[in-house]
């Protein structure tokens, strides 16, 4: 039997028994349309950590000294404790790391916290976050100006009471004003704006934008951090191959600063984005791990249903393969036809799956922060996986119907 008359027999078949084809279905539909769905979710959730949170929350190709690990999953109570008495990093650490790393190394320091700042027009903006900052922050982060200028090396030096903005902050305290050269207030102190940053979109649902930059030396510094002391220790290189060994070398210079023995463990922590994120590497191989078993079994329960579809199907049909059997059809003939027609019937069960599976990732990523990306390797698979189950449940009813012998067949009522 040709293949296109197979596949065009099939489609008559599924088209003049609607209900019954749908329900033999709907097993295949629901675990690819689970699939694409988890799938689209996953891979999107992936390349957003990956790209936006990294470059956005760690900077690319930099290495983050902090009091403590940025996440802290499955820590103990006891383990807990322990972090609390690490010291606080201070402005000499900074500058002691300054002074011994390679000149090709950016550092920065940088404290955040979060509070109100009022224009001097009256109007306010709640939960801003504060980032008291270096100069070099503004180069690791990637921040840029859209308007105005960043306060300058001398004037974060200088501890000079000059902001840099966010995008929204500056659109909810000015409006449609121009705010370069106007004042805003932290907690009564004074902070003449000289630039507004380009804006930079949610991260999670949470806006980017709704902060403000005054260098760290400057009066911010009581909102962010206590005098003396700094969040975060930020080094960057432009060779991504020197990430790994500024990450030892700064580990190395701190314990010597700290006089830690060598059987002592670290009272920091020196991190790259890839240790920070190692915690998502960590879920997304547990979900791409358990994601088959679990698409398997709808899609095992849909073989099934298939199965005994084509089995009813071939004795409902028992007369015709007898005359196609004394008209000359070969087993051969039959088998195929029976498989065709089961391989047709999960395909396009598939394709709903994938089709259902594509609106309900576009619906998450409209209705919800979740991103989701469509891997076209993913649908493909989605497709072939259908077509799999298909053919593997139209073995034994395809077996079955090429045994019927024709006279039996023929006097079938």
């Amino acid at each position: 039997m040709q293949l296109l008359e197979g596949i065009r027999l099939a489609m008559v078949q599924i088209w003049t028994q609607k209900l019954k084809s749908f329900f033999s279905l709907l097993g295949v539909i629901i675990g690819v349309m689970f699939l694409i769905v988890v799938v689209s979710v996953v891979e999107g959730m992936d390349r957003y950590i990956r790209e936006d949170v990294s470059s956005q929350v760690f900077g690319i190709n930099t290495v983050t000294l902090q009091r403590w690990p940025e996440v802290n999953i499955n820590t103990s109570s006891e383990e807990w404790r322990e972090r609390m008495r690490y010291p606080r990093l201070t402005e000499d650490d900074a500058s002691y790391l300054k002074d011994r790393l390679p000149p090709i190394v950016r550092l920065g320091v940088q404290s955040g916290g979060g509070g109100e700042v009022i224009g001097d027009n009256g109007r306010s903006v709640r939960n801003v976050q504060l980032v008291g900052a270096s100069y070099e922050v503004f180069q690791i982060r990637d921040w840029t100006v859209a308007r105005g200028r960043l306060f300058s090396p001398q004037e974060a030096e200088q501890g000079a009471a000059v902001a840099v903005l966010g995008s929204q902050t500056a659109d909810v305290l000015f409006e449609d004003v121009d705010p370069i050269g106007r004042t805003v207030r932290v907690r009564g102190t004074p902070f003449r704006v000289v630039g507004v940053l380009e804006e930079e979109g949610t991260l999670f649902g949470q806006s980017l934008d709704n902060r403000l930059v005054a260098p760290a030396a400057s009066p911010i510094r009581s909102q962010v951090a206590p005098r003396g002391f700094v969040d975060e220790i930020v080094a960057q290189v432009d060779d991504p191959s020197l990430v790994r060994p500024l990450q030892t070398e700064i580990e190395g210079l701190m314990r010597v600063r700290r006089g830690l023995r060598p059987s002592e463990s670290n009272n920091f922590a020196a991190e790259t984005a890839d240790d920070s994120l190692s915690f998502w590497d960590n879920i997304s191989r547990i979900l791409f791990t358990a994601l088959p078993a679990l698409v398997g079994i709808s899609l095992v329960v849909g073989g099934v249903v298939i199965m005994n579809i084509m089995l009813v199907s071939v004795m409902e049909r028992t007369r015709e393969i007898g005359v196609r059997k004394a008209l000359g059809a070969r087993r051969r003939d039959i088998l195929t036809q029976v498989l065709i027609e089961s391989a047709t019937l999960s395909t396009v069960g598939a394709a709903f799956g994938v089709a259902t599976g594509l609106g309900l990732a576009g619906f998450v990523a409209a209705v919800s922060p979740l991103p989701a990306a469509v891997s076209p390797f993913w649908v493909t698979l989605g497709v072939l996986l259908g077509t799999g189950v298909g053919i593997l449940a139209g073995v034994y009813p395809a077996a079955q119907a090429s045994k019927l012998h024709p006279v039996d067949a023929l006097r079938y009522e």
